[in-house]
């Protein structure tokens, strides 16, 4: 079954950009199977709806010139025929025939077959010249119908040194359908009719602008494969914030197409751990520009064997920096720029330790699991659980609750020495001691 999608052809474009006229031939499909419903109305309508409005944003704008094919409007399709060559020039180009294309737009009736490859054939010549930038917007619901191939016509224009660089807009479909359009070119999902506006609006503004930009996040082989973090870009030595984006490779696993304002140099903040800064960024205008990023990372994850231990966290920090850099939770997996890395774990006592984060691998910072100490007391106790180390060199760990008559830690495999006293006692001959062992994932129970 046809779902709705918007094909965006840049072609034609055979001069160099100082051109100033810029042409845009809209398409649209009125093939009977518009008629079908889609988001509380047809798809006619729907297209109409969204067409109509867009052509109505571009009114005034000066050295525009616009045009409009139809094509399955002319003949009914049947099951015995459908007529291939129904496709028609129904608005030449001119600086002011917006109200001609919504009045023609009005008028149109969906009834006929799909010959999509027919079409955008006939469009080349639509074109008064070559000399300027030459846009097709492509509205239509589906697939071609007819014995032709949009593909070999693709193909054919770039033989003929003409450019082509659709954008393709599917709504709600699934995406395998999509992939029939891999020979034209790219191409973007919505699910509803405002995300369709939304994408259509976006196609114009890059045909009115033909500036874009890719930003690549560069892997250790200079590959643009890092994704999915945010980014800012600020006007240039300000901290104006002129656009946020979240990082995004599209189904040809290449960094999608962003449209920025050509006239203004920026910083890039790119929000990896640590983050990344790229100053006096300059996008050159009618161009696609590529800013490329070098941003390796790999892993690290944090994970505890303890029995009954479900919260625990390590600081992380770039290596000989004090600075926190990240606060891991246990059992999390978080990516990092490639480097060296000192972590604290948050046991008891402290770990310490250094990890190398590589190219796509994941470090696993696997803690000893600890063992766990409980307590009694029959009146309330103050004190203080000191680690034994080196035969008698003491490290403080942890402080009782004060006076408190119970308590818990996990700690980490060693021998311990606990100094207390009851609380009420207030001569320092009450100081009592306790050494005990802590063993992984075992459980020390003891009465002060």
């Amino acid at each position: 079954m046809k779902l709705f999608i918007s094909i965006a052809f840049l072609c034609l474009q055979l001069v160099a950009f100082s051109q100033d006229k810029t042409r845009i031939l809209f398409i649209l499909d009125a093939s009977n199977s518009m008629n079908l419903d889609w988001d509380k109305q047809t798809r006619m309508a729907a297209a109409k709806d969204i067409l109509n409005l867009s052509v109505e944003k571009l009114r005034g704008i000066p050295d525009l010139e616009l045009a409009l094919r139809v094509y399955g409007h002319q003949s009914n399709v049947t099951s015995m025929y459908q007529d291939c060559q129904d496709t028609k020039l129904e608005v030449p180009f001119g600086a002011s025939n917006v109200d001609a294309i919504k009045l023609k737009i009005k008028q149109i009736q969906a009834k006929g077959a799909t010959p999509i490859a027919r079409s955008l054939e006939a469009a080349a010549d639509d074109f008064p010249d070559t000399l300027q930038r030459n846009f097709i917007i492509l509205i239509t619901d589906g697939l071609e119908s007819c014995d032709n191939d949009p593909c070999v016509i693709a193909k054919k224009l770039k033989e003929k040194g003409v450019k082509v660089t659709p954008f393709v807009i599917g709504l709600g479909m699934d995406l395998t359908y999509l992939d029939k359009f891999n020979c034209i070119g790219s191409y973007t999902d919505a699910e509803n009719k405002e995300a369709f506006k939304s994408a259509l609006t976006s196609v114009i503004s890059k045909t009115l602008l033909n500036t874009t930009v890719q930003i690549n996040l560069n892997d250790i082989t200079k590959k643009p494969t890092e994704t999915d973090v945010s980014l800012f870009l600020y006007e240039s030595g300000t901290k104006n914030l002129k656009y946020t984006f979240t990082h995004t490779l599209n189904r040809f696993g290449l960094p999608d197409t962003l449209i920025l304002d050509p006239a203004i140099t920026y910083d890039l903040v790119v929000n990896t751990l640590p983050k990344i800064v790229k100053n006096k960024i300059i996008i050159q205008r009618y161009k696609h520009n590529i800013i490329n990023v070098d941003a390796p990372q790999g892993y690290i994850q944090l994970k505890n064997r303890t029995i009954g231990l479900t919260q625990q966290t390590m600081r992380v920090m770039q290596k000989g920096k004090a600075e926190t850099l990240y606060a891991q939770e246990l059992n999390s997996k978080q990516k990092y720029l490639l480097g060296t890395y000192d972590l604290e774990i948050f046991t008891l006592p402290r770990t310490y330790t250094q990890v190398k984060v590589e190219q796509g691998k994941n470090f696993l910072v696997d803690v000893v699991p600890a063992g766990q100490l409980n307590y009694t007391a029959a009146k309330p106790v103050v004190g203080q659980i000191f680690v034994i180390k080196n035969g008698n060199e003491m490290e403080w760990v942890c402080n009782l609750e004060d006076g408190s008559t119970s308590g818990n830690w996990f700690l980490q495999p060693g021998n311990y020495k606990i100094i207390y006293r009851e609380k009420e006692m207030k001569s320092t001959s009450y100081t009592r001691e306790k050494v005990i062992k802590i063993e992984s994932n075992k459980i020390n129970t003891i009465i002060l």
